[in-house]
C-alpha cells in the first residue's frame, strides 16, 4: 500500500521570540519564591498573560487571586506575588496595611514608565499616556499619579479628539508592548497638535516589543500562514498578528495551543511563519511545529535579527536561592 508522501513546508522560525527577561524574571520570582517559602505562595492577578504559564505555576503551589482580601488569614504570613505588568501604588499600600509579605515582579521596564511618568508630573507636566484602556499596565501606570493627572489616548483619533487644559504644558509615556508603527502615528499627530509635547527621557515600548515586531516583518513577506503563539488577552501578541499581515502574510493567526489548530482551515500552504509573544513558552513554539511536522515535510529556517542578552535580577530576598533548569523546565522544556 502506498503511503502519500507529506507536502512539503518552509517553517520561517522568528528569533527573538518568546519570553523576554521582564517575563522571565517574573516567573522566576514565583518559582523562587515557592523553593524559599513553600506553597501556597499568592499570586495578584495573572503573573504574566499565559494560561499555561498560570497553570503551570498552580501545580507547583501559586494561587492566582484578583485581589488581596481573597488571601486567607492564616495563609497572611506567605509572600504575594505583584504581576510583571506592574500595579497602582494603592495595592502595595493595601499589603502594607494587612501586613502581608509582598514581592513586586514588575518588569523593570514597565517600572521605568513608571518613573518617566511621575518625572512629568513632578515637573508640572499632565501626562498622556498612550495604551489600552483596561490593560494592567496602563492601570498600573495611571495608579502611579493622582487622580485626573493622567489622559489616556488609544488612537489617532483620540489624538485628534483630544482637548487638554494647557496643551502647552504636556508629557507622553507609552504602554511597553504597543505596536511600534502604530504608536509613532499616534505620536506624530500628538505633536502636530501640540508642538510643546514633551516626549520620555528614553523610549517607553520595550526592547522585546521592537524586537518581536521587527523579526515578524522580516519573516512575513511570503508566508502562505503566520502563527503567533499567545494568549488573546496579551497585547504584545495581538499586535504580531496585525504586523504580521501588514508586511505580507496571506493570513496571521494567534494559537495558545497546538490543539487550536484548525487543520481544514490551514489547508495546502508551502511557507509557515511562526513566532510567540513575550509570555509565551518555548515548549508550545516546539509542540506547534511538530504538530506540522506530523502534517508537512517540514524544514525549519531560522528567521533572526538579533540575539538578545538582557538578564533581569530576581528580589534580593530571592538571589541565595538556586534556580535550577529542572525548575523552569515546564516552560522552558
Amino acid at each position: 500500500m502506498n503511503i502519500a508522501a507529506k507536502p512539503p513546508l518552509t517553517i520561517r522560525l522568528c528569533g527573538p521570540r518568546g519570553f523576554c527577561a521582564g517575563v522571565d524574571r517574573a516567573i522566576q520570582i514565583v518559582v523562587l519564591a515557592l523553593k524559599s517559602y513553600g506553597a501556597p505562595v499568592y499570586v495578584r492577578h495573572e503573573i504574566v498573560h499565559n494560561r499555561y504559564v498560570v497553570e503551570g505555576l498552580e501545580a507547583k503551589g501559586a494561587v492566582f487571586v484578583e485581589e488581596l482580601d481573597e488571601i486567607p488569614a492564616e495563609h497572611r504570613a506567605q509572600p504575594v506575588v505583584f504581576s510583571a505588568h506592574g500595579v497602582p501604588k494603592s495595592v502595595p499600600e493595601d499589603a502594607a496595611s494587612r501586613n502581608l509579605f509582598y514581592l513586586d515582579a514588575t518588569c523593570p521596564l514597565v517600572s521605568k514608565v513608571h518613573k518617566q511618568a511621575m518625572r512629568h508630573n513632578r515637573l508640572g507636566r499632565h501626562v498622556v499616556l498612550i495604551g489600552h484602556a483596561g490593560h494592567p499596565e496602563v492601570i498600573g501606570t495611571m495608579g502611579q499619579l493622582p487622580e485626573g493627572s493622567v489622559s489616556l489616548i488609544e488612537t489617532i483619533e483620540d489624538a485628534d479628539a483630544y482637548v487638554p487644559v494647557d496643551p502647552d504644558n504636556l508629557g507622553y509615556v507609552t504602554q511597553t508592548t504597543l505596536s511600534v508603527d502604530d504608536t509613532a502615528g499616534v505620536i506624530t499627530r500628538l505633536h502636530e497638535r501640540f508642538p510643546n509635547l514633551t516626549a520620555p527621557a528614553a523610549d517607553s515600548i520595550c526592547y522585546a516589543t521592537t524586537n518581536r515586531q521587527e523579526v515578524v516583518k522580516q519573516a512575513a513577506p511570503g508566508c502562505d500562514l503566520f502563527i503567533i503563539v499567545g494568549a488573546p488577552n496579551s497585547s504584545n501578541s495581538k499586535r504580531l498578528v496585525e504586523v504580521a499581515l501588514r508586511a505580507g502574510a496571506k493570513k496571521s493567526i494567534l494559537v495558545q495551543r497546538a490543539a487550536e489548530l484548525d487543520w481544514d482551515e490551514i489547508g495546502a500552504i508551502s511557507t509557515l511563519g511562526l513566532s510567540a509573544g513575550a509570555s509565551a513558552p518555548e515548549v508550545i513554539v516546539n509542540e506547534i511545529i511538530e504538530a506540522f511536522r506530523a502534517r508537512f515535510d517540514a524544514r525549519v529556517e531560522l528567521a533572526e535579527t538579533v540575539q538578545e542578552t538582557e538578564n533581569f535580577l530576581v528580589n534580593r530576598e530571592l538571589r541565595n536561592i538556586e534556580l535550577t533548569a529542572a525548575d523552569m523546565a515546564f516552560v522552558n522544556g
